[in-house]
C-alpha cells in the first residue's frame, strides 16, 4: 500500500510517500536502458518529514545532493539507500554553517538549484543555505542552461563581452544544443541591437554574392563542404578586421549563420544554375545526347529521354543523392547509342571515360579506350556531367589531362592525395 503524504508543485521535486507504514521519499532520476525515467527510494524519519514540509530550501538541497547518487546508479543499478539516508540529518537537521560546510565535501546537483532561484554569486563562494534564500518551487531551466553555458566557456578560457554574448543570443547560440542559427533580434538587448546589426552587416558585405551548393555525393540535403569553408573563412576575416574586440565563439557564430543561410537557399533541386544551361542547350538542338542510362555500384538503373521534363545532368545528380552512400560511390551515365560513357568514382575523387572502339563481333568482347582524369570536388564532377551530356567524351578532351595507364593514373592520385 502507497500514499502520497507529501508533493510540491514541481513534479520532479522528491515527493514524500508512505509505504506500508514507512516513510520514504521518492525521486525520478535518469532512465533505464529503454530511456524510460527511473524511479529511486529511500527511507526518512518524522523529523525529516517536518523540515521536507516547512523548508523549501532544505528540501531543494536535499535533492541536489541525493541526484549524484541517482547517476551514480546508471540505468540498472540500484541506489545507494546507506549513502542517501547518510544525508539526510546533516542536510534536514544540521546548522547552516555545517550544511555548507558538507557542500563543500558532497557531489551536487549544481544545476538543480539554479534552475529553482538559488543566488549564483553565494553558491560558487559555498554560502549553499543563503544562496537558497529565494529558491522557488517552480523552475526556470533556461537559467540552468544559461549558466552552464557560461561555465563551460569559462573552462576553456572563453570570457564573453556584452557584445559576443548579444552576437550569440541573436543567433540562438547561447545555450549548449543549440543547431541551426537563426535571427533573433529580440532576444538581444535593445541597447547592444545596433551594435549587432552593425556585426551583421559586415559578414553580409563579405558574402555578397557567394553561394553554397548542395554536394549529393553525401545526400540530396548535404552542401559542399568547399563552398561552405570559403564563405566561413571570408566572413571570419572581414568580421574580425572590423570588429577586432569580439571573441571566437561571437566570429563563429555570425560565420554559421551567414553559412547557414546561403546552404537554405541553395534549395532542394538539383537543377542549379549549370544544369539550367545543360537544358537550354539541349532544348536548343545543340546536345548530342537523346538517351542515358545511369547506374550505381548496387545495380540499381535509371533512363533519362531527351523529352524529360528535365535537364540529363538534373535527374543524374537526383539519382546520385537518392542512393549515394559509404559503400555505394560508383556511378555511372552510359550512352548506349554513341557507345560511350563516364564512370564517376566518388570515394577516389576521379573519373574514367570509356569510348568503345570496336563493337563484339562473333562472340568475342568489344574493345574499349578507357581514360583516367582527376577530378576536383563536386565542382569538377559537376562541369564534368555537364559537359559529356552536352557533346560526349569528345566534350572532355580539355577537362584533362586523361590518361590511359593505370600505375601512372594511380602515380599521379597518390601525388594529389599527399599534397
Amino acid at each position: 500500500m502507497r500514499d502520497v503524504v507529501f508533493t510540491r508543485q514541481s513534479g520532479w521535486i522528491p515527493n514524500v510517500i508512505r509505504e506500508d507504514g514507512e516513510l520514504k521519499l521518492t525521486l525520478g532520476a535518469g532512465a533505464d536502458a529503454n530511456h524510460d525515467p527511473r524511479t529511486f527510494t529511500f527511507s526518512i524519519s518524522e523529523a525529516h518529514l517536518a523540515v521536507i514540509q516547512e523548508d523549501l530550501a532544505r528540501h531543494l538541497l536535499l535533492w541536489s545532493a541525493v541526484l549524484p547518487l541517482c547517476d551514480a546508479a546508471g540505468t540498472r543499478g540500484r541506489l545507494d539507500e546507506r549513502a542517501a539516508v547518510a544525508l539526510l540529518d546533516p542536510i534536514l537537521l544540521a546548522a547552516p554553517a555545517d550544511v555548507d560546510a558538507l557542500f563543500q565535501r558532497i557531489r551536487w546537483d549544481r544545476r538543480r538549484l539554479i534552475a529553482h532561484g538559488a543566488d549564483i554569486g553565494l553558491l560558487e563562494r559555498g554560502q549553499v543555505c543563503a544562496a537558497m534564500r529565494a529558491a522557488t518551487e517552480t523552475s526556470n531551466e533556461k537559467r540552468a542552461q544559461e549558466y552552464h553555458a557560461h561555465h563551460r566557456r569559462a573552462e576553456r578560457g572563453a570570457a564573453l563581452g556584452p557584445l559576443d554574448a548579444a552576437m550569440l543570443r541573436y543567433t540562438g547560440q547561447y545555450l549548449p544544443g543549440a543547431t541551426v542559427p537563426r535571427r533573433i533580434p529580440y532576444a538581444v538587448d535593445p541597447a547592444l541591437l545596433p551594435e549587432v546589426m552593425r556585426v551583421i552587416a559586415t559578414a553580409e558585405r563579405a558574402c555578397a554574392g557567394m553561394r553554397i551548393g548542395r554536394d549529393p555525393r553525401r545526400g540530396k540535403r548535404a552542401t559542399d563542404r568547399r563552398d561552405w569553408a570559403r564563405m566561413e573563412t571570408t566572413v571570419q576575416a572581414a568580421v574580425r578586421r572590423a570588429h577586432p574586440e569580439l571573441v571566437d565563439d561571437a566570429v563563429r557564430t555570425v560565420s554559421f549563420l551567414m553559412c547557414s543561410e546561403a546552404a537554405g537557399r541553395a534549395g532542394t533541386p538539383m537543377e542549379d544554375d549549370e544544369a539550367a544551361a545543360d537544358h537550354r542547350a539541349e532544348r536548343g538542338g545543340r546536345a548530342m545526347k537523346t538517351a542515358l542510362s545511369f547506374t550505381d555500384d548496387k545495380g540499381a538503373e535509371k533512363k533519362w529521354l531527351r523529352n524529360s521534363p528535365r535537364t540529363a545532368a538534373a535527374e543524374f545528380w537526383e539519382f546520385v543523392g537518392d542512393r549515394s552512400a559509404a559503400d555505394n560511390e560508383v556511378f555511372t551515365i552510359e550512352d548506349e547509342e554513341m557507345g560511350e560513357g563516364i564512370q564517376l568514382h566518388f570515394y577516389a575523387d576521379s573519373i574514367a571515360r570509356i569510348t568503345t572502339l570496336r563493337e563484339g563481333e562473333g562472340g568475342a568482347d568489344p574493345e574499349y579506350r578507357v581514360e583516367y582524369s582527376l577530378v576536383d570536388g563536386i565542382g569538377g564532377y559537376r562541369n564534368l556531367v555537364s559537359a559529356f551530356v552536352r557533346g560526349g567524351c569528345a566534350a572532355l578532351e580539355h577537362h584533362g589531362p586523361w590518361l590511359s595507364d593505370v600505375a601512372e593514373f594511380e602515380r599521379a592520385r597518390r601525388r594529389r592525395d599527399t599534397r
